[in-house]
């Protein structure tokens, strides 16, 4: 990485946005890997309904990670997926807040409570709802893919070179591969767009933003369509995944702020891509209600 950050909107320099990896890295190492396939019944808890799920490596990765930002940062609004859940006013400061974290502690909770090993750690920098820095990272891996506005995207392995990141070519929809949480469609418009999935060459869902943003930051998926929107979940990712070549709006052709809560976020490999995809989903175009899933579907991303 560049020890001078190109773009003077980003504040971080790269001192500081090691010292951020750094901590994350000590959050995933104290508080995450030992309790993976390691959970006792009482650490696992519901929040909306029996799919959605927080555990404990969620609740104190992110109170570390909150108390180190709170001292590199004095003054940031530090909005965490668990300190919204027990203060849901918190998200709505976002977009006024000169400088403001959103963290998600453990994105893919429901795998990593069930042992599944995709599951990453995600930080998003944002200045008046604006992305500026965005960081996916892996910690079985411990490797992370990052990104600052003005710069281009960027995987960092241990021992390895970092290598610069670029989106596939895309194509047309008969031709390429996406993520779409189907389960987080209402009802409603379910079978409308459970219609189209046959039309892709291949629809999935790994029920985490991190890695599915990852995938498309690598070039090794074409586009991810994300509802029930949080800024922990996406601003991330939509942040990289532009600075890997891609083009990022919500369905309706809307910028996306991390104070967007309604309607549906579409990322793709580019703007031609994004454009097709869009197209094949023109039913989700005027439909901004917030997500609302049924009982006992719950949330795709955790």
């Amino acid at each position: 990485m560049s020890e001078t950050l190109p773009s003077p909107i980003t504040t971080l320099t790269a001192s500081q946005r090691t010292q951020i990896l750094n901590l994350i890295r000590r959050a995933a190492r104290a508080e995450i890997l030992p309790r993976f396939r390691a959970l006792s019944p009482d650490q696992i808890a519901s929040k909306s309904d029996s799919q959605d799920l927080v555990t404990a490596a969620d609740v104190a990765a992110e109170a570390m990670i909150a108390r180190g930002l709170a001292r590199m940062f004095p003054g940031a609004l530090i909005v965490g997926e668990e300190a919204t859940a027990a203060d849901p006013g918190l998200r709505d400061k976002i977009d006024e807040a000169e400088t403001a974290f959103a963290i998600d502690p453990v994105d893919g909770t429901w795998n990593f409570a069930t042992g599944l090993s995709t599951f990453g750690v995600m930080l998003a920098m944002t200045r008046f709802g604006r992305p500026v820095f965005g960081l996916l990272y892996d910690p079985l891996n411990d490797d992370v893919i990052w990104s600052a506005e003005g710069e281009h995207a960027v995987l960092q392995s241990p021992r390895r070179a970092a290598r610069v990141l670029q989106t596939s070519d895309g194509g047309k929809v008969e031709d390429v591969t996406g993520c779409i949480p189907l389960f987080m469609i209402p009802p409603a418009l379910r079978g409308a767009v459970a219609a189209t999935l046959p039309g892709f060459r291949r629809v999935l869902s790994l029920r985490c933003s991190c890695h599915e943003y990852r995938m498309l930051a690598q070039g090794h998926i074409d586009f991810v369509l994300s509802a029930g929107l949080t800024p922990w979940d996406h601003a991330p990712g939509a942040l990289i995944v532009a600075r890997a070549g891609g083009h990022v709006a919500m369905i309706n052709g809307d910028p996306f702020t991390a104070g967007t809560k309604k309607g549906y976020l579409l990322a793709a490999a580019n703007a031609e891509t994004w454009g097709r995809v869009r197209d094949a989903l023109t039913m989700l175009i005027d439909t901004d209600q917030p997500w609302a899933a049924p009982k006992q579907d719950g949330p795709d991303h955790d």
